[in-house]
């Protein structure tokens, strides 16, 4: 061990001593160069630019043509080009015009179509980006049933197209189709007299986005309304509320009834168990009503319905869903006219509803 780091002591000792014996060596050798070309200096300069001139000259010529056949720029700019031509012939306007072209500019005005083989309300709807309900509002369709060879008005936007009276505004007419009057307003094909007023012309054609028509109440015109109470089938004698909102007349002597008022047309729903014995609708008067037996000798009515979902004869349960709340017949404004008949003789519900 030791004559190993013997070694190793001497091999740097020696190693250093020869690396400043060269050093010294290259120093003398630099210095005679050197001196020789200051001495010489100008004698050689111009044979050094020459020489160094000559020999760029042929590297340009042999290396030149190596690097211009293998530059990767060179290759790309063709592929580029090749790439914008290609784009742009992809994007012809004019190629295949017929079917690929269609134009982006929204319809101003009905148009009329056709109905082909196989076409529906709904694949028009979809083709034409309208309701279904548009077209058929539209062209006073009961069903969704076409024929092939019908013409079929198109309105240009979902909703309803409209006529103007005499007296017509765009709030009365807003209102009554379920919109907001901006919108009739903000649609860029409606016309106004006065731009300030919003002034209508009547017999102009106004267009109604989104506009909406309520189903119109069912009538049972010709039918037979009327039912005997099934026997066995009793009430409880005590009488839940029909609906819910606020009471805007209470039972009097001469309106022995409670008016229930609600613009969200809520469900109506039966006050106690018992047999439908009148369902239907009339022009006037009570409109689309309904009279439940008890078979306890009650009775409860509910009238001015927009909607019946029951039928003359039918059991009902207490707490079930018999109609909507409407305005149909003598009424001004969306409300439950209900009365409760005892012994044939209209009491005060007040008295009964828990």
């Amino acid at each position: 061990m030791k004559s190993l780091i013997s070694y190793m002591q001497f091999l740097k000792e020696y190693s250093f001593s020869r690396a400043i014996s060269m050093g010294r060596r290259f120093e003398q050798v630099k210095d005679v160069i050197v001196a020789l070309l200051v001495v010489k200096r100008g004698k050689y300069s111009n044979s050094f630019i020459n020489t160094s001139f000559f020999l760029l000259m042929i590297t340009i010529l042999v290396a030149g043509p190596i690097i211009a056949e293998n530059n990767l720029y060179d290759e790309a700019a063709p592929d580029e080009e090749a790439y914008f031509q290609s784009s742009s012939i992809a994007f012809d306007p004019f190629e295949n015009a017929v079917t690929t072209i269609i134009s982006a500019k929204p319809r101003d005005r009905i148009i009329q179509h056709t109905v082909a083989d196989g076409e529906t309300l709904a694949s028009l709807a979809s083709r034409y980006d309208i309701s279904v309900d548009t077209i058929k509002w539209e062209n006073n369709l009961s069903s969704d049933l076409i024929k092939p060879g019908e013409i079929l008005d198109i309105p240009p936007v979902t909703g309803i197209v409209y006529t103007v009276a005499a007296g017509d505004n765009i709030y009365a007419i807003a209102k009554k189709y379920n919109i907001d009057a901006q919108g009739i307003v903000n649609f860029p094909f409606n016309d106004f007299v006065d731009q300030d007023t919003f002034q209508l012309n009547p017999g102009q054609t106004l267009y109604l986005p989104d506009g909406t028509i309520s189903p119109k109440p069912t009538t049972q015109t010709g039918q037979q309304y009327f039912a005997q109470a099934q026997a066995g089938l009793q009430g409880t004698s005590s009488f839940i509320w029909p609906a819910s909102g606020t009471i805007t007349s209470y039972p009097s002597w001469w309106h022995m009834a409670l008016d229930i008022a609600n613009s969200s047309a809520p469900a109506i729903i039966a006050s106690d168990t018992g047999t439908v014995t009148y369902a239907g609708c009339l022009g006037w008067g009570y409109g689309c009503h309904i009279i439940v037996d008890h078979g306890n000798g009650y009775q409860s009515l509910y009238a001015h319905l927009s909607s019946i979902d029951v039928a003359a004869g039918q059991a009902v349960s207490k707490g079930q869903r018999i109609g909507l709340m409407g305005s149909t017949g003598q009424s001004t404004g969306t409300h439950l006219h209900f009365e409760i008949r005892s012994g044939g003789t209209l009491v005060s519900p007040l008295g009964f509803l828990q």
